[in-house]
C-alpha cells in the first residue's frame, strides 16, 4: 500500500465541476457535494490501491444523508470515465460488475450522488479465490467504545495464535474492521466457514462480550463479529470511503498501537480527516507480504486447539 506520508495531495486540487455543487449532503456537518468531490480527489492516491481490481458496490444517496439510499453493483450500461465493466461471466445472469480505476471515476461517481464504496474480498482476475478475510466488529446497543477496542484486541490475539496477520481500520460508523490477508488458495465457502468458526470461538470463550448470532436483539450489550462479510458477492466498505451517516465518518486504516487513542468508529470524518491523509496507508505497511495459508488455522479451529 502506498503510505501517502510524503504526499501533499491537497496542493493544486480544486473541486470538480458538478451539478449543484453547493447542495448540502449532510445536515449534521453542513458538508456539500463539492466538499465530497474535493475529498475524493485528494484521497484518490490512497483509496485507489484498496479498490484496485476489486468489484465495487456503490452506495448512492440522491437526497443526501438521512434520505433514501440504495446499493448498486452494476451501471446498467452507463459508461463512466475510469470505471471498467467486467466480464459478465464473473456474475452470471446479471449486468457486468464494475471496478473503479481512477480519480476521474471517483469524481464521476460523486456526480451520481455516490457516497460510499464497498469492495469484494477478491479481485476480478481470480474472483473465486478470496485474498482476504474480514471480521466486522458490529457493536449492539449498550456497548461502550472501550468494549469495542478490547474486542478488537481479543480478535487480534486469536488470529495471531492461528498464525494469521490482522490489520485494522475504523468502519467510519460504530465499529472496527479487522482485515486479514490470505493466500488465494481457497474458495468462498472455505473462507466463510473459517470466519464463522472464528466468531463461534469468540462467542463460546467470552459470551458476555461476543455473540455468534446476528440481529439487534442478540447483540444488546455485546458485539457481533460479522463473518457474513466473507461470502461470495458480500462487500465491506473500502478504506478511505466516506460513510453516508450523520457527520460523514471515514473508514481509516490504523496501526494496532494507535487503537487506544481512537475515540470511535467515526473518529475521522470528512471535516477532520485532512491531516490523517498525510499518514495515509502507512499503518498497513507490510500488508502485501502478510498473506498466509489457512490450513493450520482451519485445523486448529476444527480440533479446538486455536
Amino acid at each position: 500500500m502506498k503510505s501517502g506520508a510524503n504526499q501533499s495531495p491537497e496542493k493544486g486540487v480544486t473541486p470538480p465541476p458538478l451539478t449543484h455543487p453547493e447542495r448540502v449532503i449532510d445536515r449534521a456537518s453542513g458538508c456539500t457535494k463539492a466538499d465530497l468531490a474535493h475529498y475524493y480527489a485528494v484521497a484518490a492516491p490512497l483509496i485507489l490501491p484498496h479498490l484496485a481490481g476489486r468489484p465495487v458496490a456503490l452506495l448512492r444517496a440522491p437526497d443526501g444523508v438521512g434520505g433514501e439510499t440504495f446499493f448498486q453493483k452494476h451501471l446498467e450500461g452507463r459508461a463512466l470515465p475510469g470505471v471498467t465493466l467486467l466480464n459478465e461471466k464473473l456474475d452470471p445472469g446479471h449486468p457486468p460488475l464494475l471496478t473503479v480505476d481512477s480519480e476521474a471515476a471517483l469524481l464521476a461517481l460523486v456526480q451520481m450522488n455516490t457516497i460510499e464504496l464497498h469492495t469484494w474480498n477478491a479481485t476480478a482476475d481470480r474472483i473465486e479465490r478470496p485474498d482476504r478475510l474480514v471480521i466486522d466488529l458490529d457493536p449492539g446497543d449498550g456497548v461502550a467504545w472501550p468494549q469495542v477496542q478490547e474486542a478488537a484486541r481479543q480478535v487480534r490475539a486469536l488470529l495471531a495464535s492461528l498464525g494469521l496477520v490482522p490489520f485494522l481500520k475504523t468502519s467510519g460508523g460504530k465499529g472496527l474492521h479487522v482485515v486479514v490477508p490470505i493466500k488465494r488458495l481457497y474458495g468462498w465457502d472455505a473462507v466463510r466457514d473459517l470466519a464463522r468458526r472464528l466468531t463461534e470461538r469468540l462467542a463460546a470463550a467470552m459470551p458476555e462480550r461476543f455473540t455468534a448470532v446476528s440481529g439487534p436483539r442478540n447483540r444488546v450489550g455485546r458485539i457481533y463479529p460479522d463473518y457474513l462479510r466473507n461470502g461470495r458477492g458480500a462487500t465491506t466498505v473500502a478504506a478511505w470511503s466516506v460513510r453516508a451517516r450523520p457527520g460523514l465518518g471515514v473508514s481509516v486504516p490504523i496501526a494496532w498501537d494507535e487503537l487506544d487513542a481512537v475515540t470511535g468508529g467515526a473518529h475521522w470524518t470528512l471535516a477532520n480527516v485532512a491531516e490523517r491523509l498525510r499518514i495515509g496507508n502507512a499503518p498497513w505497511d507490510g500488508y502485501g507480504q502478510a498473506a498466509r495459508a489457512l490450513g493450520s488455522a482451519q485445523k486448529a479451529l476444527e480440533t479446538g486447539n486455536g
